[in-house]
């Protein structure tokens, strides 16, 4: 990452207004506020920019794997992935907060079988997931996010 700070990389805000306002309650907060979206808990991830190098920051929903993190790079169903995935294919460092700590990580696709494996818990953890898979062509990847 560059651009560090003592708590960690300046960060871009979403260009998804929703996104950037629930991403600076989450961080101005120290992450006590702003970590669940429908009732899903969330996690801030700052990440790099394939092409501009920025570090930039999204927020998006977990589910858990022993002491990993997942994240679906669903794009609301989209037929495209969302553009955190294709910036994790280019770079898969990054950095989270969850709730109120933060620390470094590494972002990696999941085969298809381990997919499979940790899949009917996301639907059962955020059920459009499955609904979003049913509306596209796409395989929505699952991420696992390993602390490093």
């Amino acid at each position: 990452m560059t651009a560090e700070r003592d708590d960690g990389p300046e960060a871009a805000p979403s260009p998804a207004a929703w996104v950037a306002r629930q991403a600076e309650l989450y961080e101005s907060s120290g992450g006590t506020e702003g970590t669940t979206q429908l009732g899903v808990p969330c996690l801030l991830m700052d990440y790099v920019g394939r092409r501009s190098g920025t570090v930039r920051r999204t927020v998006l929903m977990y589910g858990r794997d022993g002491e990993d993190y997942l994240i679906v790079a669903s794009n609301g169903g989209s037929d495209r992935p969302p553009m955190w995935y294709l910036n994790l294919q280019a770079n898969p460092e990054v950095r989270l907060r969850v709730e109120t700590e933060r620390f470094a990580a590494v972002a990696a696709t999941l085969p298809a079988a381990e997919k499979a494996r940790v899949w009917p818990g996301l639907v059962e953890l955020f059920p459009r997931y499955g609904e979003y898979q049913a509306g596209t062509e796409r395989d929505i990847p699952v991420v696992r996010l390993t602390r490093t």
